[in-house]
């Protein structure tokens, strides 16, 4: 049909007709092309939440002292701490795409050293999760961690280094290197949320099966020797 009208005369309506056709042909594949580039976009989306998933849900420092916090101080107390980790880890991933993190590919030195200093502070907070005291006077003493605080752990926390700098390494998104950056820190951002709620809403579900002083001391203990192998199988990975 369409040689047909091809084969007629220019400037008859139906060759006028033809050359609508032409335009609305390269509208189409127009739309194919965008359609093929965002389920390509999506495919390429699949790695990068299953990566964060796995880095954000498994256990990890901010893992086991959110879950502690949930436990010690409550849901809503531990709130800042919880929004704190789920905005600043994602700023985090941002900052190292944008060149932070070519600091410790230079020098590894420097990587080495925070590792450690960051390993060394972890180790003392395990020891005052473990040596905490569950009695009500102590409690209403102690403090959670605010929001200024868990934005800044992020930077000494081992595990959050490894998981921004391997995210960035691996992943590519788009081509432009600050949309990639935006894609996968906005990434984290959501998929922190969710991971990182559920271990602060268990928390704060023991704080109410584990009445008496003995169960709360034995689960800061388990939480304090947990933190303590989550540092020690970072030097291992």
């Amino acid at each position: 049909m369409r040689r047909f009208f091809e084969t007629l005369p220019s400037g008859s309506c139906c060759q006028k007709t033809t050359t609508i056709d032409k335009y609305s042909k390269l509208e189409y594949n127009s739309i194919l092309e965008c359609i093929s580039e965002g389920a390509f976009c999506m495919a390429d989306l699949l790695p990068i939440l299953m990566f964060s998933t796995a880095a954000t849900f498994t256990p990890g420092p901010n893992n086991f002292m959110i879950m502690n916090s949930g436990m010690s101080f409550g849901l809503r107390r531990s709130l800042p701490h919880y929004l704190g980790i789920c905005l600043g880890f994602p700023l985090m991933v941002l900052l190292v795409a944008l060149g932070c993190g070519a600091i410790f590919f230079e020098y590894q030195w420097l990587k080495e050293g925070l590792k450690i200093a960051g390993s060394g502070y972890m180790l003392y907070l395990a020891w005052c999760i473990a040596t905490s005291s569950s009695a009500p006077k102590d409690q209403r003493e102690a403090k959670p961690f605010s929001f200024l605080q868990a934005i800044v752990f992020q930077w000494i926390n081992p595990k959050a280094w490894m998981m921004a700098i391997g995210a960035i390494s691996i992943f590519s998104i788009t081509e432009s290197h600050l949309h990639n950056a935006l894609a996968i820190s906005t990434i984290f951002f959501l998929v922190c949320l969710p991971c990182l709620g559920i271990w602060l809403v268990c928390g704060a579900f023991l704080q109410r099966v584990l009445k008496n002083e003995r169960q709360q001391k034995c689960f800061n203990i388990i939480m304090a020797l947990a933190l303590v192998a989550s540092i020690a199988m970072m030097f291992f990975e």
